[in-house]
């Protein structure tokens, strides 16, 4: 064993210690991101090469800071995104929900579809959409300048800045000029509800910005809105895909009723096969 990869065992330790979930996939990566190497090539690494830093990254990781705030990178489908202060970390689960997005646009007899990102974050969604669905325009709408900035940056460096489209304003009006031609509607809005505050992990609560996590007490104020903005932005037989989080998926459905001209809704499951985001159309004329 090298130097480097006995200072990641004892890093490892040092996480686990701190109650950190993954101590051992993070001791790694950050070696990878100060040495500037893959996780794969530790063990290449020089003994005389070791960079002290690494010490100070695995503190900050030790006090809970996200790993992804450290590297200023988060890794979502086929982007590699910046990301740091002021905006919600992008996770795994959406993007199976992004997947199915990406589905059901290529299955639309639409030449260039035209899409809403409502609460776009780093701009995650957004450019995965314009990047796997090559004539779409996505309209990627953040009312947090801190938040939109991030998108912005990640826009330009991804080249999707001709497709994708940010606009700081309040999901709840905007892109008025588009009510009723959007064909998707996609949405990972805050969804913790304020009764589960003491459970959120120390990386969420003392780093995501509040405006991404919580929404009333039982966590659906914000999808009880979409509803709202859906009807008034899809088009006749437009689609929309929205996050939840768990044990909400049972009562989403009734939010959206056949009275109010929704059809076809749906609960999608996450790789771990629990309810994860759900769908719905907008009924025929």
């Amino acid at each position: 064993m090298n130097f480097l990869l006995d200072e990641v065992a004892r890093a490892t330790l040092r996480l686990a210690e701190s109650g950190v979930p993954s101590p051992r996939t993070d001791a790694e990566e950050l070696a990878a991101f100060v040495h500037g190497v893959r996780r794969g090539g530790l063990h290449e690494v020089a003994d005389a090469d070791f960079d002290a830093r690494y010490w100070e990254c695995v503190a900050r990781r030790a006090a809970r800071e996200p790993l992804q705030h450290i590297t200023g990178l988060a890794y979502f489908r086929y982007l590699e995104l910046q990301v740091g202060p002021g905006v919600f970390v992008p996770r795994p689960e959406t993007e199976i929900m992004v997947g199915w997005a990406i589905d059901t646009l290529r299955a639309m007899d639409v030449a260039d579809p035209v899409v809403a990102d409502l609460g776009t974050g780093s701009g995650a969604i957004a450019i995965s959409l314009a990047q796997e669905v090559p004539r779409s325009r996505v309209h990627a709408v953040e009312v947090d300048a801190d938040a939109l900035g991030w998108a912005r940056r990640n826009i330009d460096a991804g080249g999707r800045s001709d497709r994708v489209t940010a606009h700081r304003a309040d999901m709840r009006s905007a892109l008025a000029e588009f009510d009723g031609r959007m064909d998707l509607v996609i949405s990972n809005p805050p969804y913790v509800p304020t009764a589960e505050a003491a459970g959120i992990p120390p990386e969420v609560s003392n780093h995501d910005p509040d405006r991404a996590l919580w929404a009333g007490d039982d966590g659906l104020d914000a999808i009880r809105e979409l509803e709202a903005v859906g009807r008034r932005l899809l088009r006749p037989g437009g689609a929309m895909a929205i996050e939840h989080g768990d044990g909400q998926g049972i009562d989403i459905p009734r939010l959206f009723p056949e009275g109010s001209g929704w059809r076809d809704v749906r609960n999608r499951k996450d790789l771990a096969h629990r309810d994860r985001f759900v769908v719905m159309r907008r009924a025929e004329e």
